[in-house]
């Protein structure tokens, strides 16, 4: 996937968690977050960030922060980019061979999954991806927050699996070279519980790094998941 127009700007405050103030070409500016998480190992002042300009103008604001700079380390920071990535990926025939379907935002019983998807051999199963952007000394972990809402999706996936659909949760890192993946069990370890039980139940856990610039991020190698 690509951004239209990304320009460099340095990081000065979040008011909240839908903006931010940068400055740019020497004048302070509000620019839209593209992450509602905390983020706060990542957005520190003085931070490197880029920006990618809206196409809609009559918003409120011209600009999404859509990267940040750790260090030598470019992170995407864009919440709607992991699943974008993760289809144009599977489309390429990179995720089941002779895919036939795959659908966004599908329901099944109580729930709705990220992907739902079906292949020439009849099988079928649902996907959720997770965007990653918590880095420790080289090694990816998620969540960056306790997430209640994740901990339900692992569940449903393994009750889906448990019904004959095979079931994946994919999770995207927004970084390249990482050296594995891992559940962030020290901020919330009923999330690497559940993580632990999908896996054993037959869930497919994967964990992918992205090839990332300021204007383009794509799905790249698989990373080794650390359960």
């Amino acid at each position: 996937m690509e951004y239209r127009a990304v320009r460099p700007a340095r990081f000065v405050a979040r008011p909240n968690r839908f903006v931010a103030r940068v400055q740019l070409d020497g004048a302070e500016q509000t620019v839209h977050v593209k992450n509602t998480g905390r983020c706060r190992e990542l957005l520190v002042p003085g931070a490197t960030v880029y920006l990618a300009e809206g196409d809609n103008p009559a918003r409120k604001t011209r600009y999404d922060l859509v990267a940040v700079q750790k260090g030598s380390l470019l992170i995407n920071l864009d919440s709607q980019a992991p699943n974008k990535v993760f289809a144009e990926w599977a489309r390429a025939g990179q995720f089941r061979p002779g895919l036939t379907l795959l659908r966004p935002e599908t329901r099944w019983g109580n729930s709705r999954f990220d992907f739902y998807w079906e292949d020439a051999a009849g099988h079928r199963g649902f996907v959720e991806v997770k965007g990653c952007t918590l880095e420790e000394n080289g090694h990816a972990r998620f969540p960056d927050a306790p997430t209640l809402r994740g901990v339900k999706h692992l569940e449903e996936l393994a009750l889906c699996r448990q019904q004959g659909y095979e079931a994946t949760v994919c999770f995207v890192l927004q970084m390249a070279g990482m050296a594995d993946f891992a559940p962030n069990d020290a901020t919330h370890p009923e999330f690497g519980a559940a993580l632990r039980r999908a896996a054993q139940s037959g869930v497919e856990v994967l964990a992918r790094e992205c090839t990332v610039t300021p204007a383009t991020l794509a799905l790249a190698r698989p990373v080794p998941v650390r359960l």
